[in-house]
């Protein structure tokens, strides 16, 4: 059994983490790179696959160098076997479309076919929730979107999957599809380790990839377009068919605290400071 969760490197968004320049555009380069939070329910769901059905569990993506870390919190979190980073700079500014077009390269150049790639619902960046359904569609295998429950059964080559259906009202439906196939997982997955083996293999696993996760780049292969035999006009910004037509500065949020600026060297300011600190000190 061999599963690949596709994830990606977004920025920081939490408050504080972000820099934006004079006219309120996103300064990428001064701002950290975290895993998309939606890519984690994803591997969530392939750490269940890996635990349930044994195999190995790969994370791929697609990004400039940095994103080796968002990699290597993959393997330490989920216990992922090998790693896989397609970087160059024919790759930058991809759109959605290069991107899957990229990926679904990655995927093919896999010694094995996978049995399952896992995808997240969308990126906290883009959020158009494209790129995992654009790869399946290069690759032409079967999807099952808004996942938030699956079996796989090996012998028959079958995934069975527990789905969202939004509509004039929520209900859940049950579908099967034949394997190799793509799963996107849904915000509601929740891995579910009922039987003692499992939560045994699920320690094992923990404690075999602890010292692989400490070395992650040994486990790290990079390919450029070169070894993807990817000509550099389908791909980045010259093979992206999205055109931006404005962006939209974002506004500073206002402060919504007073704030007073105290230096070490004023001994009435820090005074203050600790006579307020004093009382919480004391668990009052």
């Amino acid at each position: 059994m061999h599963t690949v969760t596709l994830t990606k490197g977004v920025p920081d968004f939490r408050e504080g983490q972000v820099s934006f320049d004079e006219d309120g555009h996103l300064e990428r380069g001064k701002t950290p790179t975290v895993m998309n939070p939606n890519d984690k329910h994803a591997l969530r769901a392939a750490l269940q696959t890996k635990v349930r059905n044994g195999g190995t569990l790969s994370v791929m993506s697609m990004g400039p160098p940095g994103y080796k870390e968002v990699l290597g919190e993959a393997m330490e979190s989920v216990y992922a076997d090998d790693l896989y980073l397609l970087s160059d700079r024919e790759m930058a500014a991809a759109d959605t479309w290069a991107t899957a077009i990229t990926l679904s390269a990655g995927l093919e150049k896999l010694e094995t076919t996978p049995d399952l790639v896992f995808a997240g619902f969308k990126t906290a960046d883009g959020e158009t929730g494209h790129t995992g359904l654009q790869a399946c569609w290069c690759q032409d295998w079967p999807i099952i979107t808004h996942v938030i429950a699956l079996d796989v059964d090996e012998e028959a080559g079958m995934v069975r999957a527990k789905r969202l259906v939004e509509g004039d009202i929520e209900e859940i439906e049950t579908v099967e599809a034949p394997m190799p196939a793509f799963i996107v997982s849904d915000p509601e997955f929740e891995p579910t380790y009922r039987k003692a083996n499992d939560r045994l293999t699920l320690k094992d696993l923990r404690a075999e990839t602890a010292e692989r996760a400490e070395d992650y780049e040994d486990h790290l292969t990079v390919w450029d377009h070169v070894d993807l035999n990817l000509d550099p006009d389908y791909i980045g910004l010259d093979g992206s068919p999205t055109i931006v037509s404005s962006v939209d500065p974002i506004p500073k949020a206002p402060a919504e605290r007073e704030a007073t600026m105290v230096t070490p060297d004023d001994s009435e300011g820090m005074a203050e400071v600790f006579d307020e600190m004093t009382a919480f000190a004391g668990g009052d």
